[in-house]
């Protein structure tokens, strides 16, 4: 294993280049996390071809391969891995100075960005946004609505809303309501289950669901409870659905008794070192209020 010194005098020797692009370098971490292309272009939220031209251009300006290209994906080139860890080094130092100035001009205005998922943005969060934009006058929310986890660590967002079991150790948070979830079919419909795919099966909730449905015969999938709904509601099968989606559709029924009651915690968090920047402090403890009052809808009826 290679030890601290090594590394450091790497992220120096690093810092020292001059040709070095700062986005070259996110975009080389990503690929090395992910293990491919496209999964890093998924992580940033590009197209497939700028991840290609950024790693091409990193390993040119620096005059070396970092990654070994395989059909399986781009792997860490032998005797590379001590120079991964320096990059990574050197970008959470630059990401804790952009924190810490942040933290350093944190006035009650100005811009609170909260991520959270659609489901959670579809159903209930719009109402309390706009209640907080009552109760703080001067900050301006941008919500972001995606499945896939923000990365509060590079400041995709000041505030997540989200299901999870725990929240990871750079976070820092409260259980502000549970997340009910319950069946959910058209009368009519097919008896046949639908589920999940892509990320959001992967998640604390995708978890859970494979948990209940277990064996069962998966008629169809989609990586999105809204159109999940949708698909429910147009009678192809009956889905576990977050009761703050199924209850309210007229399209649908509750299908009680076919499982257990089921309930994930509803996380409001922030990250360590912003989580008492005033602005973000305030909206955090807003959301919190609004999520708490909206307690039972989001439970379920009958949860």
């Amino acid at each position: 294993m290679e030890n601290e010194g090594e590394v450091g005098k790497i992220a120096k020797g690093l810092c020292e280049m001059k040709q070095m692009d700062w986005e070259d370098l996110r975009y080389v971490l990503a690929v090395a996390d992910k293990g491919s292309l496209s999964g890093a272009a998924r992580k940033l939220g590009v197209n497939h071809a700028t991840v290609l031209r950024r790693v091409n251009a990193f390993e040119e300006n620096m005059g070396i391969a970092v990654f070994d290209r395989t059909a399986r994906g781009y792997r860490i080139a032998p005797r590379r891995r001590r120079v991964l860890d320096a990059m990574q080094a050197v970008e959470e130092a630059a990401l804790g100075v952009e924190r810490a100035i942040t933290a350093a001009r944190s006035p009650l205005a100005g811009v609170v960005r909260v991520t959270s998922t659609d489901t959670l943005c579809l159903g209930i969060l719009p109402e309390i946004i706009a209640a907080v934009q009552l109760g703080a006058e001067g900050l301006e929310i941008e919500l972001s609505s995606q499945n896939q986890h923000a990365d509060l660590a590079r400041l995709d967002a000041d505030i997540a809303v989200r299901p999870a079991a725990k929240l990871p150790p750079e976070l820092t948070g409260v259980v502000a309501a549970r997340l009910g979830m319950s069946v959910y079919g058209a009368p009519g419909g097919r008896d046949a289950w639908l589920g999940l795919s892509g990320n959001l099966a992967r998640i604390t909730l995708g978890e859970k669901i494979k948990e209940i449905t277990g064996e069962a015969h998966i008629g169809a999938r989609c990586d999105s409870f809204p159109v999940l709904r949708e698909m429910a509601a147009a009678g192809q099968g009956r889905a576990i659905l977050p009761c703050i989606l199924g209850d309210p559709d007229p399209r649908l029924e509750r299908l009680d008794g076919l499982i257990a009651a089921t309930a994930v915690d509803l996380w409001v968090a922030s990250h360590v070192d912003l989580a008492e920047v005033p602005r973000i402090r305030a909206v955090r403890d807003l959301i919190i209020a609004g999520l708490e009052r909206a307690a039972p809808r989001l439970l379920g009826a009958t949860g």
